[in-house]
């Protein structure tokens, strides 16, 4: 908070700013007090720099201490007409404060805009606005304003000879592409930008940097198209790099002599944390639960260190995206009442950070969707898919909630409203770019035709998902499509196909572990070993579908006494936090 423009030509403003920054440093702080001796800076009347600054100053403790926008917002309006770098911060603060506090982006735009304009001259300035005016244009979906703008940036960089930020902008570019489904954008920007860095001959703390934002989009680009096994070699790139980053260069920060290089994509530790989660993305995919809730576990226990010192809202992003892949976990391995707590714990989330909820309410309703199945609670499920389908914004999410209410029409044997949805979710037709959801579709496609007894079309259905899934190695769906499989042909009569195809789907639910594969195999077995006479395994398989009923029977009644499993009846209005038996707990806990 020491100002830069404090000389001893201005002793009172020295010792007042002292004084200031006294109480706000001290424990605990008396911002109050603070905010008082800053006040009095301006009973001097002092010279138009200082008098700008004292504004800044007001302006941004007054939104972190006090929290009181309107006043906040009069002091960056004051600030902002002065000529130094003083207006260039008091507009980005200004803006964030209508984009961020007041939802007011259309008076965000003008006033960075004009910082643009005027910044030419201040490089990191300048970088700094267009950064910001790019993430506003992204967030109202504004694509190719988005895009254009990062391209400017681009540009700009090389006029002032920043390779580093040029291949920033180029990276956000290809980011921005990524979010909007523009292929050809992020091919061209990912070529372009990957060259670039081969030949980077910057700081090497830079080009591991810009080697993290590269790779991090590579893993995307591949998750998102259901790519699981082809992403492996980049994934262990991204982990190679981030190891690199966390041990060689623990402590060190570049030297930056050109100020237009004054910016790090992300900091070291929400860089991991980032790490973590596409890790966790890429084991979920591929049906690693074991592997999946391990770095959760870390990701989010880092996550609880830095919130004590670090308020930026983006681990508040991580920390959802985390539990909603680890509530999924929970419901295939059978876990029902950690994951129905996990739900309000996002609902948590999203509540300290509102607009969490209007990005990721489709995923909540999603979740409590999948949640509502696993107890059986049908009508309940597809209320929360509609409501999620009302929501969702993106055509992968809406396809994914698609082929989950056609289960429920299918399991409810619903047919009129299943006839409805055929043509979003016929694997021929689905309007999707992902492997995983395409072999998905084949799959309930051919869960349709076992339901209608056609099972020379389940067949060939449920093997091009095997191939698909077999080929990027996505174990889940392989298990339920040989479970299936084998459940067909116990039909038919053939018990030593049925074998061939069970046991294997057995061993792999198991490695998942996957709970519910596992008690339909295993009943399968049983039967299978019974007609076949083998009345050893059949007492085994026996055994193990007891065991497995008892242990789903135990938690789905433990699920449906805890106050939370009302959450099922939630389509419309406020998140019913009371329901939560231990909603103050898990706010203390966040």
């Amino acid at each position: 908070m020491a100002s830069t423009v404090a000389s001893s030509e201005q002793p009172w403003y020295v010792a007042l700013l002292g004084l200031a920054e006294y109480f706000r440093t001290s424990n605990p702080p008396n911002i109050r007090l603070c905010i008082h001796c800053l006040q009095s800076i301006f009973n001097f009347k002092p010279p138009p720099h200082i008098e700008a600054r004292t504004h800044l100053q007001l302006g941004n403790i007054l939104l972190t201490h006090a929290k009181n926008t309107d006043i906040a917002r009069t002091h960056l309006e004051q600030a902002i007409p002065h000529i130094d770098d003083v207006r260039y911060e008091s507009a980005s603060v200004l803006a964030q404060v209508y984009t961020e506090k007041q939802n007011m982006p259309h008076n965000a735009k003008p006033i960075l805009l004009k910082g643009i304009d005027l910044s030419q001259q201040s490089p990191y300035w300048h970088c700094r606005l267009l950064f910001q005016l790019a993430q506003l244009h992204t967030a109202e979906k504004d694509w190719a304003a988005a895009m254009s703008i990062m391209g400017r940036g681009a540009d700009y960089a090389l006029a002032v000879r920043s390779e580093y930020t040029r291949l920033l902008f180029m990276l956000s570019r290809g980011m921005i592409g990524l979010i909007s489904k523009n292929i050809p954008c992020v091919n061209d920007a990912m070529t372009q930008a990957g060259q670039l860095i081969e030949s980077f001959s910057g700081s090497p703390i830079h080009r591991e940097y810009l080697k993290v934002f590269f790779l991090v989009l590579q893993v995307c680009h591949y998750l998102m198209a259901g790519q699981v096994k082809s992403v492996k070699p980049v994934l262990k790139q991204l982990q190679q790099s981030i190891q690199t980053i966390a041990h060689n260069h623990s402590d060190d920060e570049p030297v930056v002599s050109n100020e237009a290089e004054m910016f790090q994509w992300l900091p070291k530790e929400h860089m991991c944390i980032l790490v973590y989660l596409v890790t966790v993305m890429h084991s979920m995919q591929a049906g690693y639960m074991d592997k999946a809730q391990k770095y959760t576990d870390k990701a989010l226990m880092q996550i609880e260190k830095l919130k004590f010192m670090d308020s930026n809202p983006l681990l508040s992003s991580f920390q959802l995206m985390l539990l909603e892949h680890i509530i999924m976990c929970r419901l295939i391995m059978g876990n029902k009442s950690n994951a129905i707590h996990e739900i309000f714990q996002a609902c948590h989330v999203c509540q300290q950070q509102p607009r969490l909820f209007t990005t990721h309410g489709s995923q909540i309703h999603t979740l409590i969707g999948l949640y509502a199945m696993s107890m059986n609670c049908m009508e309940a499920a597809e209320a929360q898919f509609k409501t999620a389908l009302k929501m969702a914004g993106g055509v992968e999410l809406i396809n994914f909630i698609n082929l989950n209410l056609a289960i429920v029409y299918l399991r409810t044997n619903r047919h009129p409203q299943l006839m409805g949805l055929l043509d979003s979710i016929n694997p021929e037709t689905i309007p999707t770019a992902s492997h995983t959801l395409k072999a998905a579709s084949y799959y309930v496609k051919g869960l349709q035709f076992f339901f209608q007894a056609n099972f020379s079309d389940a067949k060939r259905c449920l093997r091009e998902t095997l191939k698909m899934a077999n080929a990027e190695d996505l174990n889940r769906l392989t298990s339920c499509s040989l479970v299936l499989l084998g459940h067909i042909f116990l039909s038919l009569g053939n018990t030593q196909e049925a074998m061939n195809l069970v046991t294997p789907a057995m061993q792999l639910a198991g490695k998942i572990p996957d709970v519910h594969v596992q008690l339909w195999a295993s009943s399968l077995l049983k039967d299978l070993y019974r007609q076949c006479g083998d009345t050893a395994n059949e007492a085994e398989g026996y055994r193990m579908h007891t065991s497995f009923s008892q242990a789903l029977l135990k938690d789905h009644f433990q699920s449906s006494q805890m106050p939370e499993h009302g959450i099922i009846q939630w389509t419309d209005g406020a998140c019913p936090f009371h329901l939560s038996s231990s909603a103050s707990t898990s706010s203390a806990m966040l």
